[in-house]
């Protein structure tokens, strides 16, 4: 008895297996069997940084009760996977997701465009009538050939008289002439539609082309719907192909007068999604840098090549500033921008690590690969200008611009084209990141400031003295203003810095100038009236052995 209830506890358990097994065999099935859903992604927000983006993107797509496979078009060509979010009612479980650039599907025809369903439709009918034409052309022909057949027949009866005969004649002609024409305008209405399915045709394929051309990525969900109806889907995912920097417009109409500074940003993107009237917000941080803390490990000297000396002057970060390409004497029109047009559409959020720009009003940004310009914010700039001079590389003048307190602009490097007194003088480079409390930004050279920098042959010269080689140089700088303004010019040189014990430098003369020792830069802080003229002289000996060379002297 015992054996008969486990026999039976047993085969009533394999049944259950079984029948498991098949209802897992037939969710399956449901699920991979049916047609997949086609939707298409709208960009609605991007969170561009220094390369890559975050897309803030939306669909709806309508969806029965139970299992569904949803494949979302339009999104980036490429994309981290691993950062992809889908925003979904509760109804909706969403059981997967995966990107990909290649799907696969016996139904991956998209008939969801509209604009290909209706072309499709458009031919579908075309072809329909041509065949009805054709067929009511054949149906004609037909008729004629029975007419000329019955003519044969009737000619060969001899049995009608000549008005019988007559009658006969006048409707099979007046017979003949109707289908004939009739058949003539069937026709030209088939001539017609077959060229308004070639046209059909060629606006199919350019639709076709213009639906593969928007982009090469699609996202696949497996979801799951508690009831069947519209849901929409809210799309989040980083992607690369996107960049931006900062880069400014620096305007001042005199040297008495603040700088108007554009702050802009200039966006490229080429993540294969057009974005269309999209709120951007343009951000300092790196979301896929490394943010591990570094921890430092033994440093062990090691011997290695002598790759030589390089000086430079970092007690003073004046002369590293002065950058400026472009020439003066190109006009150039401004586009004179309300400042309440673009300040007052752009939030800028502060935070530890970065700073970001809101910008509300919408932007089309194409997937081209070009620079588009984003204006974020107009600034007056309060500075002080004063002139700057180092004859010793460049015996031109510059104007600077001295911006105290520069920080509270949030300002990022970048750079800047400068329009001085109307004209465009240039281009800057703009770099908030430095320890000095004052930012300086190159407006550009001023012809109207004369500098020669000359050596004076008789103060300089070459003595030997037993071992020794001792040389001596003397330079006078003249520095002549002819503006009808007085000016005031930082003036800088320098003599050299010995690193060898074998060589010793003594400074000579100094024209009262501030000297840091460390660098070897001489500096004065000149003040010249209109059409004035002041000299400088500055004087260096060098000694060292005889039997060597300096190269650089």
């Amino acid at each position: 008895m015992k054996s008969k209830i486990h026999e039976y506890r047993k085969n009533n358990l394999t049944m259950s297996k079984k029948i498991l097994f098949l209802f897992t065999l037939l969710v399956s099935a449901n699920l991979f069997a049916q047609k997949p859903i086609f939707t298409t992604a709208t960009v609605k927000g991007a969170t561009v940084y220094s390369n890559s983006a975050e897309l803030i993107q939306t669909t709806s797509v309508n969806l029965p009760k139970g299992t569904s496979e949803i494949v979302i078009k339009n999104v980036a060509d490429y994309l981290n996977e691993n950062t992809v979010q889908i925003g979904a009612p509760n109804s909706l479980t969403v059981l997967s997701v995966q990107f990909t650039q290649n799907y696969i599907s016996e139904y991956e025809i998209d008939e969801s465009n509209p604009a290909i369903k209706k072309v499709r439709d458009s031919i579908n009918w075309v072809q329909k009538e041509i065949v009805k034409v054709q067929t009511e052309k054949n149906s004609h022909a037909k008729t004629i050939e029975l007419l000329d057949k019955n003519q044969q027949v009737s000619g060969t009866n001899t049995g009608l008289n000549v008005a019988e005969l007559m009658k006969l004649v006048d409707y099979y002609n007046a017979k003949r002439t109707q289908l004939s024409n009739a058949i003539t305008a069937f026709q030209e209405k088939e001539n017609k539609l077959n060229e308004k399915l070639k046209k059909l045709n060629s606006k199919l394929e350019i639709n076709t082309k213009n639906e593969e051309k928007s982009s090469k990525g699609k996202l696949i969900l497996q979801v799951m719907n508690e009831s069947a109806g519209i849901v929409n889907l809210d799309i989040n995912y980083l992607t690369g192909g996107a960049t931006w920097k900062p880069f400014y417009d620096l305007r001042a109409e005199s040297i008495s007068t603040p700088i108007n500074m554009m702050y802009k940003g200039q966006v490229t993107q080429n993540t294969g999604v057009d974005w269309k009237k999209v709120k951007l917000t343009l951000s300092s941080g790196n979301p896929t840098q490394n943010n591990n803390a570094p921890i430092l490990q033994a440093w062990f000297l090691r011997f290695g090549y002598n790759r030589g000396f390089v000086q430079y002057d970092n007690s003073n970060a004046k002369m590293n500033e002065v950058v400026v390409t472009g020439a003066m004497g190109i006009k150039r029109k401004g586009e004179n921008m309300d400042e309440s047009s673009i300040s007052n559409y752009t939030s800028i959020n502060e935070n530890q690590l970065n700073v970001s720009f809101d910008i509300d009003i919408p932007y089309d940004i194409l997937s081209n690969g070009k620079a588009h310009s984003v204006a974020l914010k107009e600034i007056k700039l309060p500075a002080s200008y004063r002139y700057y001079a180092a004859p010793r590389i460049e015996k031109e003048a510059f104007l600077l611009a001295e911006i105290s307190d520069y920080s509270k602009f949030n300002l990022l490097p970048g750079e800047a084209n400068i329009i001085f007194e109307g004209m465009y003088v240039g281009k800057t480079v703009i770099n908030p990141n430095q320890t000095a409390d004052t930012l300086n930004l190159s407006m550009g050279r001023d012809k109207k400031i004369s500098i020669k920098r000359e050596k004076i042959a008789d103060k300089s010269g070459t003595k030997f003295l037993s071992a020794y080689k001792e040389q001596t140089f003397t330079y006078d700088i003249t520095i002549r203003n002819n503006k009808k303004e007085s000016i005031e010019l930082l003036l800088k040189d320098q003599y050299p810095i010995s690193t060898d014990k074998e060589i010793t430098v003594e400074l000579l003369e100094k024209d009262k100038a501030k000297v840091n020792e460390e660098t070897g830069i001489l500096t004065w802080d000149l003040k010249l009236g209109a059409n004035e003229t002041k000299k400088i002289r500055i004087s260096y000996k060098v000694r060292y052995p005889k039997d060597k060379v300096i190269d650089n002297l």
